[in-house]
Order: C-alpha cells, then sequence, then structure tokens
C-alpha cells in the first residue's frame, strides 16, 4: 500500500541556490517554519560554491600560480583536487548551517508542484508532500546544448560542470561561445597547458563592450596562446576516435579544427521543466523562465522565484540580492524592487580580470550625452605602481563621465585587481559621487584604487 509522509511549513523554498537559501536563513532566524527542497546532494549551497563562482575562480588561482617546470597533467589533477576538496567543505557547511536550525529542514531530492501550495518529492513509499501558505523557487540554470548536427552524441561533449571536476587535462579544448563563460574557461585551461580554441558567431568578442575595450581583452587573450575565430558558424560536430571534428563556416568557405574536449558556453536555461508549474498555476516565459513581477512575485503571488530561475540577470549577487527584496515582501516594508538596482557591475575573470559598470561610450552617445572620456593603458598609469610590483601590467582603464555634471556615467576595467575595484566606482555611480571626489581622495599605496587619482584626472582636465 502507498503512503505519503505529508508535512507542513511557514515557507516552502524549492532549490537550494544563493537566494533560497539566505531567505531561508533569515526566515527560520525569524522563528518561521522553513523546509528547503534540493535536487542533488552535490548541490547545497546552489551553482556557486559548487560548480560555479568558487572551483572556476580557483582554478584561475591555480592556473596562473603553474609554473613552467609543472607537468601539466600533475599538476592539474593536483589543482582539480583541491578544487573537490574545497567545494566539498562548503556543500557540507551548506547544509549543516540550515538543517542543524531547529526549525529548519532539508530534503533531497526532486520537487513538482501538486497544486498551487504543494509540493511532492520522491515516489511510493519515499513520497513526501510538503505543503505552505509562501512558497520560493531558486532552482536556478542549466547549461544550453545548442542544435548542432552531432554535437549533443558526440563522446567529447563536456559541461563546465564536468570541467571543474575531472583530473584528466584535456589536449585540446574546443569553446563554443565567447561569452563570458567562455572566455573565462578558455583562459583557464589556456594556462593549464591545453590548446585552446574559441570559435564565436558574433564579428568580434564581447559585443556588448566598447570595440575598443573588446579589441585590448582580445588580443590579451590571443597573446596567451589562444585560438580566438570570429564569426565562425559551427554547422557540424563529428567523432573520430579520440577527437571531435568540428565544422564551421567563416567568410564563405568551410573549415574544421579537432577537439579532445568540446564545451558549449553558448547560454543557460532556467530549470523549469519538470517542477509541473502547470499544476500550480505558475506561467513562464517561452525560454521557460518563471515569469515575474517587480517584486518577483510570480502569477501566483504567495509564489516567489528568486536568481537565474526568473530570467533575470545570471549572477550569485542578483540571487542574493533577490532575497533581500523577497524578505522584504514577507518580513519589513514591502517597498524593495528589482527597480531598484543600479549600477551592477560585472566581471569577467581571465587574466587581467574585465570589470565594467554603467554605461559604455557608445552608449552614452547615442544617447546624445555630452561626455567626457579617459582611456589610459594600465602600463602608463604612473600612479598605480601595483601593477609593477605583481608584474601584470597589460589593460586598459577606461571610464566615462558626464561634461555638464561631473557624474560618473560608467566604466570598463581591464586591469588587476578590476573585480575589487569595480566596486567602488559602482557605488560612486548609485551615490552621486562625483568624478574630481573619486580624483582627490586617499588610497592606500601600492593600491589599484589609487589608479583614480591619474585616470579620473585625465578625464576632468
Amino acid at each position: 500500500m502507498e503512503t505519503t509522509t505529508a508535512l507542513t511549513a511557514d515557507v516552502l523554498v524549492v532549490g537550494f541556490g544563493k537566494g533560497g537559501k539566505t531567505a531561508a536563513h533569515a526566515l527560520t532566524d525569524a522563528g518561521k517554519r522553513v523546509i528547503l527542497i534540493e535536487q542533488s546532494e552535490n548541490m547545497y549551497g546552489g551553482t556557486c560554491p559548487n560548480v560555479g563562482c568558487v572551483p572556476t575562480k580557483m582554478l584561475v588561482h591555480y592556473a596562473n600560480s603553474r609554473r613552467l617546470e609543472d607537468d601539466a597533467q600533475e599538476f592539474f589533477a593536483n589543482s582539480t583536487a583541491g578544487v573537490r576538496a574545497l567545494t566539498s567543505t562548503f556543500r557540507a557547511g551548506n547544509f549543516e548551517a540550515l538543517d542543524g536550525k531547529d526549525t529548519a529542514t532539508v530534503i533531497t531530492g526532486a520537487a513538482s508542484f501538486v497544486d498551487p501550495h504543494t509540493v511532492a518529492v520522491g515516489e511510493g513509499r519515499d513520497r513526501i508532500t510538503v505543503t505552505a501558505p509562501t512558497i520560493l523557487i531558486n532552482t536556478g540554470s542549466e547549461p544550453i546544448v545548442p542544435a548542432i548536427p552531432g554535437l549533443a552524441d558526440s563522446s567529447h561533449l563536456i559541461s563546465s560542470t564536468e570541467l571543474t571536476r575531472t583530473a584528466n587535462l584535456p589536449e585540446r579544448l574546443v569553446v563554443l561561445g565567447g561569452g563570458y563563460l567562455g572566455l573565462e574557461f578558455a583562459a583557464i585551461y589556456q594556462r593549464f597547458g591545453t590548446h585552446v580554441t574559441v570559435l564565436e558567431a558574433a564579428d568580434r568578442l564581447l559585443p556588448r563592450e566598447d570595440e575598443d575595450i573588446a579589441e585590448v581583452a582580445t588580443e590579451i587573450l590571443a597573446g596567451d596562446g589562444i585560438r580566438i575565430i570570429t564569426g565562425a558558424k559551427i554547422t557540424e560536430v563529428r567523432d573520430d576516435g579520440a577527437v571531435s571534428t568540428i565544422m564551421y563556416e567563416k567568410d564563405g568557405q568551410t573549415h574544421t579544427v579537432e577537439a579532445s574536449a568540446l564545451l558549449p558556453a553558448t547560454g543557460r536555461k532556467p530549470v523549469t521543466a519538470d517542477l509541473r508549474l502547470d499544476a500550480a498555476g505558475v506561467r513562464t516565459t517561452p525560454t521557460g523562465a518563471i515569469e515575474v513581477d517587480e517584486y518577483l512575485r510570480s502569477s501566483q503571488p504567495h509564489i516567489y522565484a528568486l536568481g537565474d530561475v526568473n530570467g533575470g540577470e545570471q549572477f550569485t549577487y542578483i540571487s542574493l540580492d533577490d532575497a533581500r527584496i523577497v524578505l522584504d515582501q514577507l518580513m519589513g516594508e514591502g517597498k524593495r524592487t528589482t527597480a531598484d538596482r543600479t549600477a551592477v557591475p560585472h566581471t569577467l575573470f581571465i587574466t587581467p580580470p574585465l570589470a565594467t559598470v554603467g554605461m559604455t561610450e557608445t552608449q552614452a552617445r547615442a544617447q546624445g550625452l555630452n561626455i567626457k572620456v579617459s582611456r589610459e593603458k594600465v602600463a602608463d598609469i604612473t600612479a598605480m605602481p601595483r601593477a609593477y610590483t605583481v608584474e601584470e601590467t597589460r589593460g586598459v582603464m577606461k571610464c566615462i563621465v558626464d561634461a555638464d555634471t561631473d557624474l560618473i556615467l560608467g566604466a570598463a576595467l581591464l586591469s588587476i585587481d578590476a573585480q575589487e575595484i569595480i566596486n567602488t566606482v559602482a557605488l560612486a555611480i548609485r551615490h552621486n559621487i562625483t568624478a574630481t571626489e573619486l580624483r582627490d581622495s586617499i588610497y592606500t599605496h601600492p593600491s589599484s584604487t589609487e589608479a583614480f587619482n591619474e585616470v579620473f584626472d585625465k578625464v576632468i582636465s
């Protein structure tokens, strides 16, 4: 006879991502009974600490630490072992931190809706139902495998998740797509000793950035030995024993490149297919994302969607801010919305990193704004000796300032420490701190931030 365990909670969280776990902790601390369901025991804590930010940035660190005398395969195996050890520690910590609370329970299994207030996990005697008046969905996103003949069936197809966990360094890696994910992995594996080719359909890398910034980034990547092919339309993938042959068209001609590992980096899609959202009356977009309003409420007002699953920007810190919005709805004044977000920075973790915030020069000119622009090569910024002390003087810093108000409109920093100093620029934009104030501020020495003493001086004078 089939039996079902029926549980109830004040709040049900589906998915153990950054937004979901942050909200779950706050709600339990406020005395709410919270049940969190996570499909995989390998994903406690979400994408970031398991297969995203933490392992990839750790690999960046390891790859940049490799010496010429290090055996590539051995060094790589040791590096990925270090990654697995750290992610395992983080995963266990995430589980214990939440499940160890008196009013919180973590259930592992695939969740699907039964009705607008109830979710089921498991089957038969193991079936559990959880009913709650408030439900948060934080199931994240997953890689898209483009519909290229032969790609999905290739034995050399590898996901970004598998790349962070494998102990075998691929000899030839072909990356399909030159976006953030693709370029980060290309840079990482080239430094580990892999021959890397990037195939990008657009005419240039980083089409959302100003052409001069994209050009410098491309020169750095190519200078490190990465083969970059833009304007490439991939037509077919054929396996041939130890390698795959990728066929692509460029300038009206057909070309081929061989790969022992093939990484699609052409985007990610929300994980909603198996949630049975129709049973809950939750509407989705054509891409599978959950439709939400500015308060992150779905078509069912008691069901919220946080993080990648709602179709917004796919960054951990956006998922964190989603949690703040939802918590304000559940326990605060209910005023915080996605419209409050301004000057959200982004970082591409190549070496050196490219960090951007606000408008590009192209966007500012298209809007007819009266602007001043400063563009300085890192090697020429005398106020930034840190670049020389760490022997990384490649890159460029570019800032766009409103000529009428002296307010900063945007910046692109391709430099050592860019992932940190971009936050200072973002804070300045959000709080109307002028370029003059950043120029005249006192910074520690030697630091990368003190480059602002010179960069903003050029844009003001």
